[in-house]
């Protein structure tokens, strides 16, 4: 029997121009914590664009780097490059195996990206993804429509709301700004 390896918290924020994406550490596989420290929000184009990952690591870092590749031959075109980087997850017969979801933001977009080649910019500028996502997602969408914190410190708060709450998020956090 194959055990499913479950992880991750990934939350990301646009406002006035700003932008924020966390996410925490954990990685479980089965019953066990197999790593509290894992990275996975990597800065892209010199920090002009954030991506994260929820799903296996390995898939994740492969979909980063195609996404590179996709921002480079479209010269930092994020929705452009995010468009066809999906439309190769999805007919390619490796990548289509690949089992992540992708959360990627510049200072004026933001998407998740899947396998199945969905490509959705949320109408109010917040991203989540994982086990802890629903629970993220909540807290951003009330701090944002009830307060003025900055993107990083609703990005910080909701992870944290998703850490007591979703026993696959941890307090490791790791966050990004634009």
């Amino acid at each position: 029997m194959t055990q499913r390896i479950r992880s991750t918290t990934i939350v990301g924020v646009l406002r006035d121009g700003r932008g924020a994406l966390g996410g925490d550490g954990q990685v479980t596989l089965g019953r066990t914590v197999m790593k509290a420290k894992a990275r996975k929000i990597r800065r892209l184009r010199g920090g002009a664009i954030l991506a994260g990952f929820a799903g296996s690591a390995a898939d994740g870092i492969t979909l980063i780097e195609r996404l590179e590749g996709r921002l480079e031959e479209f010269r930092g075109n994020l929705p452009r490059a995010v468009v066809e980087m999906a439309k190769d997850w999805r007919t390619d017969r490796v990548l289509r195996r690949l089992q992540a979801l992708l959360a990627v933001m510049d200072r004026d977009h933001a998407f998740l990206v899947s396998g199945s080649g969905d490509v959705i910019e949320p109408d109010d500028g917040i991203l989540a993804a994982g086990s802890g996502g629903p629970y993220a997602l909540a807290a951003a969408r009330a701090l944002m429509h009830h307060s003025d914190l900055a993107p990083r410190e609703i990005v910080g708060e909701a992870l944290d709301t998703a850490a007591s709450i979703c026993i696959y998020t941890n307090r490791e956090f790791l966050v990004e700004e634009l």
